[in-house]
């Protein structure tokens, strides 16, 4: 039995037992354990040959659009409201715990979304399962960052913080690079010259 069972299996024990004084300290350990399955499936993987559970999304349609912001900003109503896919949204933070896809068709063009688990500041260096989301949203074609009206400036600046570290720069044009070409010509096959070319 997986994380994600166990998390299912608490939370439909604790919608079953009923809340008295005699089954407080029942709800008590279930909660406990359900905070710690939580937090377990958050962090990062210790092995480095285990990937996360759902965030293994195949590639479909023509194009593919990531949902990134923090907890709680509406990714998971965003989704479940222009697709017929439905992700669970609740008042808690951490609701969408693994990536979950919806298609949306727009005049004959399938497009891919993904609902992406919210994203936490130290992302970029692994906190809160961070590497794999942002390893999702670099598969995009689109990346949409939802942001929470109250905060929006400040989650703004976190978020294109978090995704530059890990080379993705939003609304930005790509760095000039160039490359020098250098020819090598051998003479006699004693001598070594080199030549740059214009």
């Amino acid at each position: 039995m997986g994380i994600l069972e166990k998390i299912q299996e608490i939370e439909r024990e604790i919608a079953r037992t009923q809340r008295n004084k005699a089954t407080e300290y029942h709800l008590g350990l279930l909660k406990a354990k359900l905070a710690k399955y939580r937090s377990q499936l958050l962090e990062a993987p210790k092995s480095s040959g285990s990937k996360g559970e759902g965030f293994d999304v195949m590639k479909s349609g023509d194009a593919r659009v990531a949902l990134i912001g923090f907890p709680s900003v509406g990714k998971s109503t965003l989704l479940n409201k222009v697709t017929s896919t439905h992700s669970e949204s609740a008042s808690y933070e951490f609701t969408t715990l693994m990536c979950i896809p919806g298609v949306i068709n727009y005049k004959d063009a399938n497009i891919q979304l993904l609902d992406l688990p919210g994203i936490i500041e130290g992302a970029a260096h692994g906190k809160g399962r961070g590497r794999q989301v942002i390893a999702v949203a670099r598969t995009a074609d689109l990346i949409l960052m939802m942001l929470d009206a109250g905060k929006g400036e400040i989650q703004k600046n976190l978020l294109e913080k978090e995704l530059e570290i890990v080379g993705i720069r939003m609304n930005k044009a790509p760095p000039n690079v160039y490359f020098k070409v250098r020819l090598i010509i051998f003479v006699a096959c004693s001598k070594r010259k080199e030549v740059e070319y214009p």
